[in-house]
């Protein structure tokens, strides 16, 4: 049993022998429409348009998100969260696993251990963007930590 397909035209509905599937490209995508020839005169006019106006136009990008910034201030000299984390359990205070360690913990550890507190240098450093050099405080924070 033959089978007659008869192609119904997107836009207008209209039913015809010139109504064909119409490929098109717009914005590196392809598309497809089945338009009578009267639509695809339309739509070739409509893409020329498009196209006119891109040409003279500039793509405007959408202004993304700023990235949080870490906090850099050195908070500890020579110690390291892990560190401030165990010596916090040996003392019976709750912290995190993970993440940041609550302000007031680390205020804590630096009392029990005053080498661990930031110089004048690095605090003034941060104040004025984090300009100075933390290279020489490393080494010294890593000797105190092993003195200790």
């Amino acid at each position: 049993m033959a089978q007659k397909v008869i192609l119904v035209d997107d836009l207008d509905h209209s039913e015809g022998d010139d109504v064909a599937r119409r490929e098109f490209p717009l914005l590196n995508r392809t598309f497809a429409i089945d338009l009578s020839d009267a639509n695809q005169k339309r739509l070739s006019d409509a893409l020329a348009f498009i196209e006119e106006v891109l040409e003279s136009s500039r793509e405007v990008k959408q202004a993304s998100r700023s990235k949080k910034v870490a906090d850099t201030s050195p908070r500890l000299r020579g110690y390291t969260a892990t560190d401030v984390r165990e010596w916090a359990r040996e003392q019976g205070l709750d912290v995190p696993l993970r993440g940041k360690v609550a302000d007031e913990v680390i205020e804590q550890f630096i009392a029990a251990h005053p080498d661990a507190a930031p110089t004048e240098s690095a605090t003034e450093a941060d104040a004025d963007g984090g300009e100075a050099e933390a290279g020489g405080e490393a080494e010294a924070g890593t000797e105190s930590k092993a003195d200790a």
